[in-house]
């Protein structure tokens, strides 16, 4: 895909959007992104949605919506696999990864940008724990999990992140694509900052906003997912 056309000056900020059966919330999502106004800091937007072979309407919304690039996976392969392949079809200077469900949200662009633009890390994470503890309707059991990563990944990184497991994970397009990603599940999280810092890049954590949902409301992943995040580290701790 040949980079998109922008005045003299602005960078692009590709937003990529991994989504499974996400009818739901898809839609709203797009609206809230297209709200966020980057232009004070010189930033375009480039939005890309990877669907996962969604057997609902989630192709079709996003489709429907001006200005968002829809790519359809011919079979469902994963979370991961659906980012690689947003990474590899990106155009912009800067990518940043965007969860299709509520969860996060858009407006916490501006903050992570901020960070980044003024070189205070190499890449920027959106911290939902940086200055807090557990977040309202979130459970025990994800909130644990999620922290007791962040000991797991000290252990073989030797950076120490109060939120790993984000979604919102902000570099330059460049430094991404370079590393060679393999994982095709959740687990790519781990695989992602395990390999940046194993090419010695700086991330660098902002708070963020954040409203967990639940398992009947579509939420995916699992207890599971956690012994894989581990073998994730163990795996990429040097790269």
């Amino acid at each position: 895909m040949d980079a998109i056309e922008t005045a003299a000056g602005v960078r692009v900020l590709s937003v990529v959007i991994p989504a499974y059966n996400e009818e739901r919330f898809i839609g709203t999502l797009l609206e809230q992104i297209a709200a966020v106004d980057l232009a004070p800091l010189g930033v375009a937007k480039e939005v890309i949605v990877i669907d996962d072979c969604s057997r609902d309407r989630t192709a079709a919304i996003a489709s429907a919506a001006v200005g968002v690039r829809v790519i359809r996976m011919e079979r469902n392969g994963g979370k991961g696999r659906a980012v690689r392949a947003g990474i590899a079809a990106a155009s912009g200077e800067l990518l940043i990864i965007q969860d299709a469900d509520l969860e996060y949200d858009p407006r916490d662009y501006e903050p992570m940008l901020r960070a980044l633009l003024d070189g205070r890390g190499d890449a920027v994470y959106g911290s939902r724990y940086l200055g807090r503890g557990r977040h309202d309707n979130q459970s025990f059991a994800a909130y644990v999990g999620g922290r007791s990563l962040s000991l797991i990944g000290w252990m073989f990184t030797g950076r120490f992140l109060t939120d790993t497991v984000t979604a919102y994970k902000l570099c330059r397009r460049d430094d991404i694509a370079a590393v060679n990603l393999e994982t095709s599940g959740f687990e790519l999280d781990h695989e992602i900052t395990a390999k940046l810092l194993a090419r010695g890049l700086r991330i660098e954590e902002v708070p963020i906003r954040y409203t967990p949902r639940s398992r009947a409301e579509g939420k995916k992943i699992g207890a599971k997912d956690w012994f894989i995040a581990v073998r994730t580290f163990l795996k990429y701790r040097r790269g």
